[in-house]
């Protein structure tokens, strides 16, 4: 039976794949955070920080066969945190890859795990070309994706030296996004779809023909699923890979949302500008061709209307 941890998996997308995963009869599945939902996934739940080094070595000491490392603060707080951000998004990756390096040592170099790490488009930063392509290079323009970009090189080095076999998945916007709004500065993009579709006031904070890059938390859980089952040696050692998505506007999210629900649903959606937001989402990469995940086997929505119908599939509160 092979052995898998889940970091951060009290989260949105931890959940998405507990649910996914737990229905694996040849899957023994851990997972570890801060806080848990009631009734949420997962029977071997671990209440912990990461923060805390002792808490990963002793995680690492457990010698899972695949482990999901998730666990992060949100683009928006580590914006308005700087010393925050890199406390909680740098240093307990580098403290667990250092744990896991000490077992493959014990082990004889036998133990080296799967680890697939949640990057974030945001490691890439403009001017952008139409269509960011898998040459494009690294350049964040925040503080969240420089640290997401020094994650994706550690899990790079880590993994050329073989003491893990590891992937980092630049995750598209995960977008309609169940429960409340996080601190994200991305959360109003779920926000003007959730809330009306629940009945609410949805707040607008930027204008509608801001693009962005999408997909669904059920594309995200696929996406995990996927990377633990790939070859890595068709990776050719470039462990970062951009992840499939849909490209939209704004404007163009809202006119699913109406196709959906119709104008008094739409109407529920009020502009107020943000220029704080404006100014993090202006940085922020919003066309792909991810040429390298789709020749994987990596899959997503063919359209936004499809991300709406995944949300009231799935999680609409009826």
């Amino acid at each position: 039976m092979k052995r898998v941890l889940i970091l951060g998996g009290g989260g949105m997308v931890g959940q998405k794949l507990a649910h996914r995963l737990e229905d694996d009869d040849d899957i023994a599945l851990t997972l570890h955070d801060i806080a848990f939902p009631e009734g949420g996934a997962g029977t071997d739940r671990r209440i912990g920080d990461l923060s805390v080094a002792a808490e990963g070595a002793a995680l690492a000491a457990e010698r899972f066969d695949t482990i999901y490392f998730l666990a992060s603060i949100v683009s928006g707080q580590a914006e308005t945190d700087f010393d925050l951000g890199w406390q909680t998004n740098l240093w307990p990756m580098w403290h667990f890859l250092e744990a896991l390096r000490a077992q493959h040592r014990a082990s004889g170099g036998d133990y080296v795990p799967r680890l697939i790490f949640t990057s974030s488009i945001a490691v890439f930063g403009g001017p952008y070309p139409e269509k960011i392509t898998d040459e494009f290079l690294q350049s964040p323009q925040t503080s969240y994706g420089a640290q997401k970009a020094a994650c994706e090189l550690l899990v790079q080095d880590f993994s050329r030296k073989g003491f893990i076999d590891g992937m980092s998945l630049r995750l598209p916007t995960i977008c309609v996004r169940p429960g409340k709004a996080n601190l994200a500065a991305s959360s109003f993009f779920s926000g003007i779809i959730r809330e009306p579709l629940n009945g609410q006031e949805a707040v607008l904070p930027v204008p509608d023909t801001v693009r962005h890059w999408h997909a669904s938390p059920r594309s995200a859980a696929g996406f995990l699923a996927h990377a633990a089952r790939l070859d890595t040696d068709r990776l050719d050692g470039r462990r970062a890979l951009n992840l499939p998505g849909i490209s939209c506007t704004v404007a163009e999210q809202i006119e699913a949302l109406r196709d959906v629900a119709g104008n008094n649903v739409v109407a529920l959606i009020k502009s107020k500008p943000d220029p704080a937001i404006a100014k993090i989402v202006q940085g922020w990469p919003r066309d792909f061709q991810p040429d390298r995940a789709t020749s994987l086997g990596f899959k997503a929505e063919g359209s936004f209307r499809e991300i709406v119908d995944v949300y009231i599939e799935e999680d609409l509160q009826r």
